[in-house]
């Protein structure tokens, strides 16, 4: 698996500047995107009759840790771990484990309540993408949720900067639809799927109730589903 290098390659030449594009640059600025997936998250537990408050958060390939960092302040406790030991020297303070391979999650049977995958299975090797899951799975308290977020793969714009973009040179996009699988074969019964990232972040604070109208329809940059362990 070519993963572990080449993170840590990116570690070493600064991973947000490698992150930079124009056409992203213009769509929003990096903490909106953050702020995005926790709305997101944290709207699925009020569906759920949860709180994010007393749950326990476990993002798997967290990289640098900047989406732990964002939201700890809604959860219980956090934790994360990553295949590349380049981009977890700057987690710091969070409590971070290094994976030693793409399919085993380095923390114990059914720890946490929340666990989130974010922009993480499209460079997970598709050999390795039901083990993962298969992992996850087993890390998951009875009735937990997992989240995965994906770049869609039905979005033109999503795909042009993808295509420019150096760190996902050898990117695997993947659509809901196998997402959705992934989770099934793993024992998972999916409880929700959201399109976002419609409008740019000038307009989406006046534009949001509009944006939520459009979850459902498959054209947003990325998506959510989420999962559920039964």
């Amino acid at each position: 698996m070519k993963m572990p290098a080449e993170f840590d390659g990116y570690a070493e030449g600064g991973y947000t500047r490698l992150l930079e594009d124009p056409l992203r640059g213009k769509f929003a600025r990096p903490a909106f995107f953050f702020q995005r997936k926790l709305e997101m998250i944290r709207e699925l537990y009020r569906l759920q009759g949860m709180k994010t408050e007393s749950a326990s958060w476990l993002d798997v390939g967290c990289g640098e840790g900047e989406l732990l960092r964002t939201g700890r302040q809604y959860f219980r406790d956090v934790a994360g771990c990553d295949i590349s030991a380049g981009m977890i020297q700057s987690c710091g303070e969070l409590d971070v484990r290094l994976q030693d391979s793409a399919r085993r999650i380095p923390f114990g049977d059914k720890t946490f309540d929340l666990i989130t995958a974010v922009c993480v299975y499209h460079h997970v090797d598709i050999d390795d993408r039901p083990a993962l899951t298969a992992d996850i799975y087993r890390v998951l308290k009875p009735n937990g949720i997992f989240c995965v977020i994906e770049h869609n793969p039905l979005n033109i714009l999503t795909r042009l900067i993808v295509r420019r973009s150096p760190i996902d040179v050898h990117a695997r996009l993947m659509t809901a639809g196998k997402v959705k699988h992934l989770a099934g074969s793993a024992r998972m019964a999916v409880v929700a799927t959201r399109y976002f990232l419609y409008f740019p972040e000038r307009l989406y604070f006046r534009l949001a109730t509009i944006e939520a109208k459009l979850s459902a329809i498959p054209m947003g940059g990325q998506y959510a589903v989420f999962c559920q362990k039964v």
